[in-house]
């Protein structure tokens, strides 16, 4: 017999697991709404001209593609010098990267159909080639919500007091890092080399991963000079708070109209924030960089604070992202939540609730045909009346049947045999303390009612 298996970098979920994704995912939800946002959903494939070289370099490696149908592969010759362009020619679909720019392909699809500005959330899986780690994975579920057709920094707001919210339910303690793209293009222009912005914040991006003297090495390998590095290091060291760093950059930018309109516009960001109450800090970080090529203004990203793990949220403000497609100047802001290190996070800190509520309520034992009909029929009662109600399918031992209760948490089991129908009734058990009582129909639906199980 072969061993059966899965991909690596995927994933199973028992019943239990299912209960604290949904947890999760309702929390989710729950907030997205109450914040405006509409959901929607998307293929899982798309073409690959939606998604090549909109992540770049490194994110065009790690998509997933899918070859065409048929048994195309068998003709290529791979000895034939244009071997690789037939290759690509055999994947003209890929599994989606992110739910991001499959959106950006939507507005402009259903531009007519959406009114604007446009507040959509998505929860649906997405595929990186990637190498598989802790907190990592080539199939995971992200939570996301846009705001595309408004160039407003009340929409920035909005998404950072709604992370904060949704952290919060969550009971996970985050720092919330804001940043802005032009006062990264402006670092790059006090450096001197405005053209080098994607090797300097490819770089920059790693600083948590691999510490200052790595992403220096880095910078050199992508050759930066020493005197370059130097003007940059200061930037990623400095500390201070919000208005220090602000003043700090102020005063060493101040020749880069664009990193002056990268500042205004934090500085605006985070006016709008202090005219409300967050749980959480959020801190400037100029040193955030948000690999994704197509982000232009604000940028966010948010941590846990009592766990080693990446990233668990992360956003920022595209101003041509459906331009790639046709309809330009539809500037748009979004945030992502990673659903599968939110996950393991609550996991590893004992954060999820009881889920005892979710499971069946009762179950009925099955003593065999004689006793069925009335079986059946308190069966449909009882889920008529919104009880999670379940029926033993075999007329197995008693031992058996209660032993299935105890492995489904199933809190009340009843047992219906001749003396209890005769008496138009019923033994419910209490399988936590093991107490047993006789109750009427109307007794144990009663019964059920507490929620306190």
């Amino acid at each position: 017999m072969s061993q059966v298996g899965i991909p690596k970098g995927t994933r199973d979920f028992l019943p239990v697991e299912m209960q604290r994704r949904n947890y999760i995912f309702n929390t989710i939800r729950e907030v997205f709404r109450q914040f405006g946002f509409v959901e929607i959903q998307t293929p899982s494939m798309e073409n690959l001209s939606t998604l090549m070289g909109k992540y770049g370099e490194e994110g065009d490696r790690l998509l997933f593609k899918i070859l065409n149908s048929g048994n195309f592969a068998e003709k290529v010759d791979w000895q034939e010098p244009n071997a690789g362009k037939l290759a690509a020619a055999l994947c003209e679909k890929g599994l989606r990267y992110d739910l991001t720019v499959p959106f950006a392909r939507f507005v402009v699809q259903h531009r007519q159909e959406l009114p604007m500005p446009f507040k959509r959330f998505q929860i649906q899986p997405v595929w990186r080639a990637d190498r598989p780690q802790k907190g990592r994975y080539r199939e995971f579920y992200q939570c996301d919500a846009d705001i595309i057709g408004s160039v407003s920094l009340l929409n920035e707001a909005d998404l950072l007091q709604m992370a904060d919210e949704i952290f919060h339910r969550l009971r996970i303690r985050v720092e919330i890092k804001i940043n802005n793209r032009k006062l990264l293009a402006g670092i790059a222009e006090h450096i001197g080399q405005p053209e080098r912005l994607t090797d300097i914040t490819v770089a920059m991006d790693k600083l948590d991963k691999v510490g200052l003297e790595g992403v220096c090495a880095e910078w050199a390998e992508r050759g930066l000079s020493q005197e370059e590095i130097n003007l940059l290091v200061p930037i990623v060291q400095y500390t201070g708070n919000n208005e220090e760093k602000i003043a700090y950059l102020k005063r060493l930018l101040n020749s880069s109209e664009t990193a002056a309109k990268g500042l205004e516009e934090l500085e605006t960001l985070l006016a709008y924030a202090g005219m409300q109450e967050f749980h959480h800090t959020i801190s400037l970080d100029p040193a955030l960089a948000r690999g994704l090529n197509y982000y232009t203004g604000t940028i966010m990203e948010i941590k846990a604070l009592d766990f080693s793990m990446g990233s668990i949220s992360g956003g920022g403000r595209y101003d041509d992202l459906t331009g790639v497609f046709g309809l330009k100047n539809m500037s748009g802001v979004g945030i992502s939540f990673g659903a599968e290190r939110i996950y393991d996070i609550l996991a590893e800190g004992g954060l999820f609730p009881e889920f005892s509520g979710q499971s069946t309520q009762v179950l009925l034992v099955n003593f065999g045909a004689d006793g069925l009909d009335g079986l059946l029929g308190l069966l449909q009662r009882l889920r008529r009346q919104g009880v999670r109600a379940e029926l033993y399918p075999e007329a197995s031992k008693l031992g058996k049947q209660f032993a299935y209760a105890d492995a489904r948490q199933i809190p009340y089991v009843v047992i219906i045999g001749e003396e209890e129908r005769q008496k138009q009734g019923m033994q419910v058990k209490d399988m936590r303390s093991g107490e047993q009582r006789f109750l009427k129909e109307a007794e144990l639906l009663d019964l059920l009612a507490d929620k306190t199980y």
